[in-house]
């Protein structure tokens, strides 16, 4: 299906959920946005999901989200049970405004929901020539190093800055070595999942994707990725007034109340300190890019140069969504 057609069938799907026209409009962009880059685990297969907890009054469709500026650099978020897509559009259009008349911006959220890529709103602030670093919390997927019980989140990270090209610097991963998204639509179609990435409820290492979402998802680097997940909760979690120590509620899962996921998104000029910043960039990428090559290896990318190439190459193409997710689309429509 063609992008635009997808995108009034999923703004229409969003009104009757009685969301706004606008925000019918930003929720579609960002899941269009997920299956274009590649990452169909943040796309359609969420907008069941979605729609789900706006039906049990999880979500809040018509949110009075409130904006409480600490200072010209800093400001609090309170997104009142939004959509997160809603809840982190507002919050990063805010973090844009004052981080280009300030210099650097922070900006909190709490009482929001999952919203998708990370790297959707780092990359926007990139395009206006800022550089952004973002963190949000999740549902407990990660043990903590030396337990068997997981708490944290996949809890990403990202990192974004604009480059001497048209092409920003995108880097956004979980502290998990697969995200949960994947493993979901693993399960969802019967497929394994890559060696190594997960323990069952009894502590096995396990490829089945249904065993991994009740057990454990192991953690990158081992001890290094589980205090990495940490961190992001503190800082997207404790500071922020949202859930946090295993207290975000999965979404699939868990219709016993609303989220609270918490995000910070933290923006800055990248002259603040010096006055050649593209230059400076331009030569950093180029220096690593004339490294001597791997064997059979073509070029060295730099973070958001795949998900860029897989974006211009979709995006003229039809979207293709799977038999059982546009089952839950034709149902959504009725």
């Amino acid at each position: 299906m063609k992008k635009e057609a997808l995108k009034k069938i999923i703004t229409k799907i969003f009104k009757k959920h009685n969301l706004s026209l606008l925000h019918s409009k930003i929720c579609a962009d960002a899941l269009i946005n997920a299956e274009l880059v590649g990452s169909p685990s943040h796309g359609l297969s969420r907008l069941k999901m979605y729609c789900d907890r706006i039906k049990k009054k999880l979500i809040n469709p018509n949110p009075k989200i409130k904006i409480k500026n600490i200072s010209k650099s800093v400001c609090h978020i309170d997104a009142d049970d939004s959509i997160g897509f809603v809840a982190a559009d507002v919050a990063i259009k805010k973090a844009i405004s004052i981080t280009r008349k300030a210099g650097i911006g922070f900006v909190a959220v709490k009482n929001s929901g999952h919203y998708g890529l990370s790297g959707y709103y780092a990359e926007k602030a990139a395009k206006k020539n800022l550089i952004a670093i973002c963190f949000t919390n999740a549902p407990p997927a990660i043990a903590p190093y030396g337990s068997k019980k997981k708490l944290f989140g996949t809890n990403p990270i990202c990192f974004a800055a604009p480059t001497s090209s048209k092409i920003p610097f995108v880097l956004d991963t979980s502290m998990s070595m697969i995200n949960r998204g994947k493993i979901r639509i693993a399960a969802k179609l019967g497929k394994k999942i890559p060696y190594g990435t997960a323990l069952d409820k009894f502590g096995n290492i396990t490829t089945n994707a249904e065993k991994a979402l009740s057990g454990v998802q192991l953690p990158i680097a081992g001890y290094r990725g589980s205090g990495l997940a940490w961190m992001v909760d503190i800082l997207s979690g404790v500071i922020t007034g949202s859930n946090h120590g295993g207290k975000v509620r999965d979404p699939f899962d868990d219709f016993n109340g609303p989220q609270n996921v918490g995000h910070l998104f933290i923006l800055m000029k990248p002259n603040l300190f010096i006055n050649n910043y593209n230059k400076r960039i331009k030569e950093n990428i180029k220096k690593v890019k004339s490294l001597s090559k791997i064997k059979n290896g073509n070029d060295i990318f730099f973070p958001g140069q795949n998900k860029f190439k897989r974006l211009r190459q979709n995006s003229n193409k039809k979207i293709k969504i799977p038999s059982n997710i546009l089952k839950d689309i034709n149902i959504l429509l009725k």
